[in-house]
């Protein structure tokens, strides 16, 4: 039952992607669609998964200025997680092959998002700063998930310094999202996911810092998520 649940949350997250078609059509690039997608799909998804996502520290994410979030990434199932919780005008960094993914790949792109080659990463890291100063002038926020890839539920990775040159270049505060330690671990003869909990942490204001302040950044972010990480998993357990 657990795996017919997973089965009918993504191909139903696959067809509102191709139903969105027509609001991506007539308003493309506009970042708020990527916010109302994401929000539907979460909550649809987790709707069908039977799971139940409890979320600590919403006040966290500011309401009326841009920003750039950060979030660790264990599984595609993080999508499901985190989609209603993106702020307005949102664009997210995602890698080359997205784009081949049925409809989802077609609304990325016309959404506006950040379409990076990972098999360039010198060049990855410029178009990081210059998109760190095009957020600014648009209005917009950015999503990133900085360890590049899914780490499976296995701890947290080390963080690619993309999202933090395009903090800094921005002046943006960075919002972490901590999504707690999980599997596809269902309960019951119905198969409902077990609860994946959420916690978004204070932001760190980026103001006045330069680029020589990037591993001390990255090093403080990590060290606060992995601890919020942990705890997740900890109350989870109880």
């Amino acid at each position: 039952m657990a795996l017919l649940r997973k089965i009918l949350a993504w191909t139903g997250v696959l067809l509102l992607c191709l139903l969105s078609m027509v609001l991506y059509l007539a308003r493309p690039f506009n970042p708020d669609n990527n916010r109302i997608l994401a929000g539907v799909c979460a909550r649809f998804g987790r709707a069908v998964l039977g799971m139940q996502r409890p979320l600590y520290g919403a006040e966290n994410m500011p309401k009326d200025r841009s920003m750039v979030v950060i979030a660790n990434h264990q599984h595609n199932d993080d999508f499901l997680i985190v989609g209603d919780v993106v702020p307005r005008r949102v664009v997210a960094v995602g890698k080359l092959g997205l784009l081949w993914v049925p409809f989802f790949g077609q609304v990325f792109w016309l959404g506006g998002n950040v379409i990076l080659n990972r098999s360039r990463s010198h060049k990855s890291v410029a178009s990081m700063q210059v998109v760190g100063d095009t957020i600014v002038h648009e209005r917009k926020s950015l999503w990133v998930f900085p360890e590049g890839t899914r780490s499976r539920g296995k701890g947290l990775q080390s963080f690619k310094k993309g999202a933090f040159y395009a903090a800094i270049a921005s002046g943006l505060p960075l919002v972490m999202v901590c999504v707690g330690p999980y599997q596809d671990d269902s309960q019951g003869w119905l198969g409902r996911r077990k609860p994946v909990p959420l916690r978004i942490l204070p932001a760190i204001e980026t103001t006045g810092m330069t680029n020589t302040d990037i591993p001390e950044l990255i090093a403080r972010c990590h060290s606060a998520m992995a601890k919020a990480i942990a705890e997740l998993g900890e109350s989870k357990a109880q």
